[in-house]
């Protein structure tokens, strides 16, 4: 996963700048811990060091590269205004899910009660398609169910394919999404994230420091998530591939050796 050569090194810090991934905040925000990922200070806002991003970068796409090799789920979060297109838009590349709602409080550390509320909703949309609320409930049912089904879709339209924890978690802004990054650490889920300077990096297991502000940074950084992603799950494809050719030969040598003996 990481940069190979010195033209692709290059070409990764060209577009990580043009997509402004590179933008901190002024240096009165700054963690402390933010210090060695910074490069200097530009019109009174800090300057991330592309070197450095690029590193951290490439350790967070080999870890969802892992993720995609083993064929495991991710669920992609991010709240704040400026990502909620980005975070929807890589989720569904991956068909993976999403929320960029409120995280409500035991999305993780309470999934059992949290899915009972997803199979609702699914219930609930089913009958509506199907034309039940219609036939079977009152105007006054029906319209009731039609709110709380409005208020469901709200907050679990991206969960709905989590059948399970998912194997991480990639956040924009763990700042904002505290309680996220609580409940992933609970349950030993690890998290990968964008982190501006006024963050501690180490609130993620993967933390790539970065401007968390803007849409064109944020959908830079989910792509190159999504890119690791799909690398990861064709190398696994083609493991499959080998592997499944492997025991087809080994399958025919041993009628070709059975042959031999009957014969």
């Amino acid at each position: 996963m990481a940069t190979d050569t010195n033209g692709s090194k290059n070409e990764a810090l060209e577009n990580m700048f043009k997509s402004g991934l590179h933008f901190g905040y002024s240096r009165s925000n700054r963690h402390p811990d933010m210090k060695g990922f910074l490069f200097g200070i530009r019109n009174n806002v800090e300057v991330f060091d592309l070197e450095k991003v690029d590193k951290k970068l490439n350790e967070a796409k080999d870890f969802i590269a892992e993720i995609g090799k083993n064929k495991k789920q991710i669920l992609f979060v991010g709240a704040k205004l400026e990502a909620r297109s980005a975070v929807e838009k890589a989720a569904k590349e991956l068909e993976m899910p999403y929320i960029t709602e409120r995280w409500l409080g035991g999305t993780l550390t309470n999934f059992k009660a949290i899915r009972k509320r997803i199979d609702y909703m699914e219930e609930l949309e089913q009958k509506k398609e199907s034309g039940e609320l219609e036939s079977k409930y009152t105007k006054k049912e029906r319209l009731l169910l039609e709110k709380d089904l409005l208020k469901l879709k709200r907050y679990f339209q991206g969960l709905w394919q989590m059948k399970n924890i998912p194997a991480a978690l990639v956040i924009i802004d763990p700042c904002e999404e505290k309680i996220a990054v609580e409940e992933a650490k609970k349950i030993s889920v690890p998290v990968t994230a964008v982190v501006n300077s006024d963050c501690n990096p180490k609130i993620a297991d993967y933390s790539v420091p970065g401007n968390d502000n803007s849409l064109t940074s944020i959908s830079y950084f989910l792509d190159e998530i999504v890119k690791a992603y799909k690398e990861g799950l064709s190398a696994a494809v083609q493991e499959d591939e080998i592997k499944e050719k492997s025991d087809s030969d080994k399958d025919d040598k041993k009628e070709d050796n059975t042959n031999l003996k009957n014969d």
